[in-house]
């Protein structure tokens, strides 16, 4: 018997790691049976390749079904908010403001993901995933977010263009950003890049103040039905389409 051998039959199963089906399971990706059928329809990789039923994993691998990454942590959670205005985007203020982890249980403690300015209202993502709040956060994995903006006076066709091609900030021009007027006055925008109260600026800059500003959609990911200051967390298949989202293809 070779040596390699010898090691290999004296291996401690443990130190293998885990079953991957067991491991899916666990995160909420379903039965064991049906981790299993993923695995055998070559639907999951480990650390970018192909795997086969049987096979373990340990906590530093990369595990991707249809090639969304999958936290396996399984103390992570994620919550969808409602932001009301007048709440600060952040864990404290030193101002004693109301902030957005007030509004969401206290256990596990969770981050905003990105930032809505105090009088914007809408979706917001808090997690203590910081794989995923990275990934959705960063502007290279151009993850959408739409918002309905009520402005001053009634926009035309040569504002939206503008806003389309592109706005000329103080700190540099603007990716061409998707806009539509849906009422008078009323704009819809989706931008994908993450500056500092950036639609009130390209706003403004095209001459139409922001009134009220509320972000409709973060990715795939909107909910019409959450009221101001609601929270809910993500069903699983929403955490999948937002993984999906923030994976990179090459």
């Amino acid at each position: 018997m070779s040596e390699q051998a010898e090691v290999d039959l004296g291996a401690d199963p443990a130190d293998e790691g885990e079953r991957l089906q067991k491991v899916l399971a666990r995160v909420g990706l379903g039965s064991r049976r049906v981790c299993e059928l993923l695995i055998d329809e070559g639907r999951v990789t480990v650390n970018d390749r192909v795997v086969v039923l049987g096979a373990r994993v340990k906590p530093d691998d990369e595990i991707a079904v249809d090639g969304a990454i999958i936290s396996t942590a399984v103390d992570t959670v994620t919550y969808l908010l409602n932001k009301p205005a007048g709440v600060v985007t952040t864990a404290q203020d030193t101002h004693d403001r109301p902030v957005v982890v007030d509004l969401v249980p206290a256990e596990p403690r969770v981050f905003p993901v990105g930032r809505l300015d105090l009088d914007t209202e809408g979706l917001l993502l808090l997690t203590n995933d910081g794989d995923l709040a990275y990934r959705l956060t960063h502007p290279s994995f151009g993850v959408d977010k739409e918002y309905l903006v009520h402005v001053r006076g009634r926009p035309g066709a040569g504002v939206i263009r503008t806003l389309r091609q592109g706005v000329e900030l103080d700190d540099g021009m603007t990716a061409p950003a998707k806009a539509a007027v849906v009422a008078p006055g009323l704009i819809r925008i989706t931008i994908h890049e993450g500056r500092n109260r950036q639609v009130r600026r390209m706003c403004e800059a095209v001459g139409h103040p922001v009134l009220r500003l509320v972000r409709t959609r973060i990715g795939t990911l909107t909910d019409s039905r959450l009221a101001p200051g609601a929270w809910r967390p993500l069903s699983r298949a929403e955490l999948l389409d937002l993984q999906r989202a923030v994976t990179r293809v090459e």
